[in-house]
């Protein structure tokens, strides 16, 4: 079986700017350089999305989700595969397995589950657990590359420990995803994307985050999101350059104008070497912002829900008959086969 670029997006409610930018738009980008010498697996992980609170839109924004890559410009063809977790059963099957691998000690370290659970007399099973399903997510498909977040690199530790530990005790069958700085490497990237919280450049941008100017959602209007830009936090240097430790704010808007525009950063720095005027920076990204979403926008209103149903089948077909194939050969080697 050839090896694997996978990545999933969750579907819990609608992404912002900062997913769009450093998640989406670089997986379309790998999809779209390497289909021809890799599977590509880009999966709605819906398991993964109940471990929150659902409203009911759930199946919606499943369907969504998919129209966002499909309007980013990625490129179909026999080796880019969409379908949904919850439709492919070895993946609960063989987390259920890893989970008999793994340790309690390992899985709390796991520094999300801290913050998940810091203050909370109460924390579900399914926030503990997740980074086992995960691993299995990972595992069925001989996936090598996994596009995900700095948050993400200690999980993507945990898969490869799992991995490892299989093969020593029961045969060589998974193929071992490469480590967190291999995987920058490749999405040809010097660190992790990490786009700020436009009011708390400290932070990253986030979906939870109350304050509604703090982020930009991908269905704001484009209007909105240019005055959220204009309202963005910076600082009283007086200097544009890129100094994510004395000036984030500044460097945020610059790494989402080299974002948006395809320059490299470096280039976009450059550009604006000297300049004082703080003003002028943020109208030429309120206006990239501007230009992006409302283009986004009009790309994902002219897709249908069949034609993304249509893909889930074909998709489905392909991840189960690959996934029940791999949960076979784990059951054989441990003797449930």
């Amino acid at each position: 079986m050839s090896q694997t670029i996978l990545t999933g997006l969750r579907v819990n409610s609608e992404i912002t700017l900062g997913n769009y930018l450093g998640a989406l738009l670089p997986m379309v980008r790998l999809a779209n350089e390497h289909s021809d010498e890799y599977e590509i697996n880009i999966f709605v992980p819906d398991l993964h999305s109940v471990i929150s609170e659902i409203d009911g839109k759930l199946s919606e924004n499943l369907l969504q989700s998919i129209k966002f890559y499909l309007a980013s410009g990625i490129k179909l063809n026999q080796h880019v595969h969409f379908y949904r977790q919850s439709r492919v059963p070895a993946h609960s099957e063989l987390c259920w397995l890893l989970n008999c691998l793994a340790t309690m000690g390992e899985l709390n370290r796991m520094t999300q589950f801290k913050d998940k659970s810091a203050g909370k007399d109460s924390v579900g099973v399914g926030i503990f657990d997740y980074p086992v399903l995960m691993a299995a997510d990972i595992l069925l498909y001989n996936a090598k590359y996994i596009p995900v977040g700095e948050d993400q690199f200690q999980h993507l530790e945990l898969t490869r420990k799992l991995a490892e530990r299989f093969n020593r005790r029961f045969g060589e069958i998974f193929v071992l995803p490469a480590t967190p700085l291999e995987q920058v490497k490749f999405m040809h990237q010097s660190e992790g994307i990490r786009i700020r919280d436009l009011q708390n450049p400290e932070k990253k941008m986030s979906k939870s985050t109350v304050a509604e100017n703090s982020k930009i959602m991908l269905f704001d209007t484009p209007e909105q999101a240019s005055k959220k830009i204009m309202s963005a936090t910076t600082d009283s240097l007086g200097k544009i350059q890129f100094d994510m430790f004395n000036q984030p704010g500044i460097s945020n808007l610059l790494q989402i104008e080299s974002l948006i525009s395809g320059v490299p950063l470096q280039d976009v720095i450059s550009t604006w070497a000297g300049e004082t005027h703080y003003g002028d920076l943020k109208q030429k990204v309120a206006e990239s912002v501007r230009v992006l979403l409302s283009d986004f926008q009009e790309k994902v209103n002219t897709i249908s829900d069949q034609q993304v149903l249509e893909l889930l089948e074909q998709g489905e077909a392909y991840a189960n008959k690959v996934a029940n194939h791999k949960l076979y050969q784990v059951q054989q080697l441990m003797g449930l086969r």
